[in-house]
């Protein structure tokens, strides 16, 4: 097996498994992401990348994936490690690819002098929560995950921007 960078040429499998993992997760029709949204995150034509990607492979073939970007601490004042996702193919689960992926970004860290790594699990996915637990990972269960996205986050922000024109 080996863990390497994520390459552009890697986006179709790289989609292959996010839809993957959206069937995992019961949501399978939830991605709407394409080979050219991540491009342009990853491998954009000007600027830089603001998104990452590593991927395992085995004899040519990618069958595992972490998707991460920068966190910041305000408390440390440095950058960490946001996992977006982290999927390894069911057929090969059990062969090391996910421990390989995160042991990467974990070096990662070390490297840059990051000083987190930090992801989210599904609350029903005990597997991968045992996992986390095996390798040290603890889990910050005195916080709660928000999210404004969809409907709710047009209808705030629009609320909000007629808010500041009223003065």
């Amino acid at each position: 097996m080996n863990v390497r960078e994520a390459t552009h040429n890697d986006l179709p499998d790289i989609l292959r498994l996010v839809h993957a993992l959206a069937v995992y997760e019961m949501d399978p029709e939830a991605v709407e992401a394409t080979e050219d949204d991540f491009a342009a995150v990853m491998f954009p034509d000007d600027g830089h990348p603001n998104t990452y990607g590593l991927v395992a492979e085995v004899e040519g073939q990618i069958i595992g994936i972490a998707i991460w970007f920068h966190s910041f601490s305000t408390w440390t004042g440095k950058n960490g490690i946001w996992l977006e996702d982290l999927f390894v193919d069911p057929d090969h689960r059990g062969d090391g690819a996910g421990k390989a992926l995160l042991g990467r970004l974990a070096q990662i860290c070390q490297e840059r002098g990051l000083t987190r790594l930090e992801w989210c699990v599904l609350k029903w996915n005990e597997p991968s929560i045992g996992f986390y637990r095996s390798l040290g990972a603890k889990a910050q269960d005195e916080w709660e995950t928000f999210r404004l996205d969809g409907e709710a986050l047009d209808s705030f922000a629009a609320e909000s921007a007629e808010h500041e024109s009223r003065g």
